[in-house]
């Protein structure tokens, strides 16, 4: 059995980030799913998508039935079809738009700090990530101190999801995000 401290140590922030996101979609099943044509298609399952940046470009692999997977197994498979994108040998139905039912892009190893990332249609949203920054805050008893935020950008298909379910989701991400558990 590995220990706590040494799967953290092989865990990125981008892992626990998804995993938060999968959390979250399990509560929001309306963030879950697909707009076609007339219709909403809503998943029981989580199909996640990951914006990989490549040298023929961004792929979106999806990673299918992540919800049933441990943040070990997410970790590692995520890293999997990362690097199946850059090598070229990435499944070719795996990075169609329809395949994944949401998506995460993390531009935050690149020091964006904000950004509006696109839906992948037919999925209903999508989620950027942006980078950590200190900013000054309250740390209590009138002290002040530098707290270390991350920005989150939910991009959604108004037709798909209204605006108060998504505000929802995604406080629902920054929850899961700041108490995190695995």
């Amino acid at each position: 059995m590995i220990s706590p401290q040494a799967l953290l140590n092989r865990i990125t922030l981008n892992d626990m980030i998804c995993w938060c996101v999968i959390r979250a979609l399990e509560k929001f099943p309306d963030a879950n799913s697909h707009f076609l044509d007339d219709r909403i298609k809503s998943f029981h399952k989580v199909h996640l998508g990951i914006a990989v940046d490549t040298p023929r470009g961004l792929m979106v692999p999806a990673l299918k039935n992540a919800d049933d997977l441990s943040l070990e197994g997410l970790s590692k498979e995520l890293k999997s079809l990362a690097d199946s994108c850059k090598k070229g040998n990435i499944n070719p139905e795996l990075i169609q738009s329809n395949a994944a039912t949401f998506t995460v892009s993390n531009l935050g190893n690149y020091g964006v700090e904000m950004f509006t990332p696109v839906i992948n249609l037919p999925q209903a949203g999508i989620l950027g990530v942006c980078t950590i920054i200190n900013r000054p805050a309250s740390i209590g008893n009138n002290i002040f101190g530098f707290v270390p935020y991350i920005g989150l950008s939910l991009t959604y298909d108004h037709r798909a999801i209204d605006g108060g379910p998504a505000t929802l989701f995604l406080k629902e991400i920054k929850e899961q995000i700041e108490n995190f558990s695995y």
